[in-house]
């Protein structure tokens, strides 16, 4: 038999040093881009301050009526208001149809205490930080853009296309919250 009378498949060859190489080479090349993807994957990790801030715990007992206070979240502003009465009865007071993003003041606002209203500051158009007790509706408003929020957080007028959001938060205690 003849060097060309072979199987075309190879079936019943014995392994070469060829066929050891091309093994070798994908292993080495396999372990290779592995070693060139692993920094690249992990950089997307979030940054070990961030986890560090997973939650937050407040003191919100010397919060007086009409008082806000903002805290870090993970990297981003908290806005903790205390609103008086007249200000959750004007977000109440809101017709659902007026509202790009419609919300009730209820479902927004802690349940235990309606006046205690706790959000992201982060304008939901382009991250910018509203200003407190300001815009045409006395609640939030974002120089950078125009973007008007009522004293519940609820987007009025403007480019922003979301009410602030709500952050996940419990009550530790009657003047302790855990944001996160």
């Amino acid at each position: 038999m003849s060097a060309t009378d072979s199987t075309a498949d190879g079936a019943g060859q014995e392994p070469t040093r060829r066929d050891f190489l091309y093994v070798t080479t994908g292993a080495v090349a396999a372990v290779g881009v592995g070693a060139v993807a692993w920094p690249l994957i992990h950089q997307m990790n979030p940054d070990a301050s961030t986890k560090a801030l997973a939650s937050v715990e407040v003191d919100i007992g010397a919060i007086e009526p009409g008082q806000s206070i903002r805290v870090m979240w993970r990297g981003k502003p908290v806005f903790i208001r205390n609103r008086t009465d007249e200000e959750v009865e004007a977000a109440k007071a809101v017709p659902l149809d007026d509202l790009p993003d419609p919300q009730t003041d209820e479902e927004r606002a802690t349940p235990d205490n309606g006046n205690l209203l706790i959000m992201v500051g982060v304008c939901t158009h382009l991250g910018c930080i509203p200003l407190g007790e300001a815009g045409e509706y006395n609640g939030w408003f974002c120089p950078c853009h125009g973007s008007h929020y009522d004293t519940s957080g609820r987007i009025r007028k403007g480019p922003a296309p979301a009410n602030l959001e709500i952050p996940e938060y419990t009550f530790l205690t009657d003047t302790t919250v855990r944001i996160g």
